[in-house]
């Protein structure tokens, strides 16, 4: 159960970090209009202005990633079951076992961000779904 678990909520990861690096989008046009260059420093601007998409396809690709990458209004984090399916005496003692490992981490998350000028927070329990939310 944790591993499928864990493997739901690092796909949900790659949805919630898409706009932070997608939204810039030289880092992942969604389209090009010239067949991308071969060789290393050989490009000029005009080449890649004429190479990059429109600014209406560039919009959409843009509000795409930036949809996908918002919480969803039913967003249940990272070891939390709230359908009650689970009431035998062992999955609920490794629910609440997991429970207190993503609370560490966590905390470990929280206490390493504190030192840095931007935190890194993609991958901490509290903000991590459950599973996939489209």
């Amino acid at each position: 159960m944790k591993m499928l678990t864990l493997l739901s909520s690092n796909l949900s990861i790659i949805n919630s970090l898409q706009y932070d690096y997608g939204g810039w989008m030289p880092n992942t046009p969604i389209s090009l209009q010239l067949p991308p260059p071969t060789t290393k420093g050989k490009t000029s601007e005009a080449t890649m202005l004429q190479t990059f998409p429109d600014v209406n396809t560039t919009v959409q690709g843009m509000a795409t990633m930036w949809l996908l990458s918002k919480q969803s209004s039913d967003f249940v984090p990272l070891g939390q079951y709230p359908e009650g399916h689970f009431s035998e005496k062992i999955p609920c003692k490794l629910i609440k076992d997991f429970q207190g490992e993503l609370e560490g981490l966590s905390a470990d998350i929280k206490a390493r961000n504190e030192s840095l000028e931007v935190p890194y927070t993609y991958m901490d329990p509290r903000e991590l779904e459950n599973s996939v939310a489209i």
